[in-house]
């Protein structure tokens, strides 16, 4: 059972997702529309709607508005991708060029708050419990702020603990999980201790995706992604700091290293090569597999369906295509 399987088993509700998408994009100003469908022509996996069906599934019956919220998902995590693309000045984006690049980082900011505004929109237009979910949207919304303002504030001095980076992936990343999980779950009006056990699997694999991805910053993979970006940006992330945990007299030296990366990026390479010498990626991929076992774990307590067994086969396709 791979990633395919998970798109052909969601194929009918994914569809009428894409649907809601396209239709809170469209607007009659030449360049947002233009602009808005060829964005929707690299769609990417749609991870987040898929997470939110399978719940949805697995815990009642799939409804209006668990597509409204799987697609509200999608929209907020694209207005962030645009957000994002203007702040750490990416050329690319799923290989081709963002339209920070194309039409300038002012379009590109105001692009994005229009999908996060259509996101907003599909959430109240939602019959069950919107203004609930509602806070849910507006939590991550904070938490994706905080995470990144708190990685900006620790790349300056080459700080940040393992404790930083785990707020960091969580604001970044694992939040908008938790969102499409809980959502879905509310949608189906799923008991309160099923909700929390939802929320305790997402956040579990929404860790565990973003620590694939800063592994991957260190490996490549066979995607032909560049690795060695982070630093670059001067960004701690798990397998550095497995690597520091590893050679705890290395840490004052290193870190002044990744401190000064800006204004010496050679640097980058004498960082990158601690962390090889230390088996820093693959303690890392340790770290990934304990997330994703422990989010397996948390789904004994849905009971048994096809979409559970999805649910674990999204799971283990996280950890996949490292090497």
């Amino acid at each position: 059972m791979d990633i395919r399987d998970i798109h052909t088993f969601l194929q009918a509700p994914l569809a009428r997702v894409e649907t809601y998408i396209e239709a809170s994009l469209r607007s009659d100003i030449g360049l947002l529309d233009q602009t808005n469908r060829s964005l929707r022509e690299h769609p990417g996996k749609m991870l987040r709607p898929m997470l939110a069906l399978l719940v949805a599934g697995a815990l009642g019956k799939v409804n209006e508005s668990t597509l409204h919220y799987a697609a509200a998902t999608e929209l907020l995590h694209n207005a962030t991708l645009l957000h994002d693309d203007v702040v750490d000045g990416a050329a690319l984006r799923r290989g081709v060029p963002t339209v920070a690049s194309i039409l300038g980082p002012q379009a590109a900011v105001l692009i994005g708050d229009f999908w996060l505004v259509r996101c907003l929109d599909l959430v109240q237009e939602a019959q069950v419990q919107p203004y609930r979910v509602l806070g849910l949207f507006s939590a991550t919304l904070s938490h994706l702020t905080e995470g990144e303002l708190l990685q900006m504030e620790r790349t300056r001095d080459g700080a940040t603990t393992q404790e930083d980076y785990l707020r960091i992936i969580y604001g970044k990343t694992a939040s908008l999980f938790v969102t499409a999980a809980k959502s879905a779950a509310i949608s189906v009006n799923a008991a309160d201790g099923l909700q929390e056990k939802a929320v305790e699997f997402a956040h579990k694999l929404g860790t565990a995706f973003q620590l694939r991805d800063d592994i991957l910053d260190y490996v490549g993979d066979a995607l032909g992604k560049p690795a060695g970006l982070d630093l670059k940006e001067q960004k701690i992330t798990q397998p550095l700091l497995c690597a520091l945990e590893k050679a705890p007299q290395e840490a004052a030296r290193v870190r002044g290293m990744v401190s000064r990366i800006g204004e010496e990026p050679e640097l980058a390479g004498k960082v990158q090569a601690f962390v090889a010498a230390q088996d820093g990626a693959a303690l890392a991929v340790g770290v990934m597999n304990r997330y994703i076992e422990e989010a397996i774990a948390c789904l004994d307590a849905f009971p048994e369906s096809e979409e559970k067994q999805y649910l674990t086969a999204l799971t283990r396709y996280i950890g996949e295509r490292l090497y």
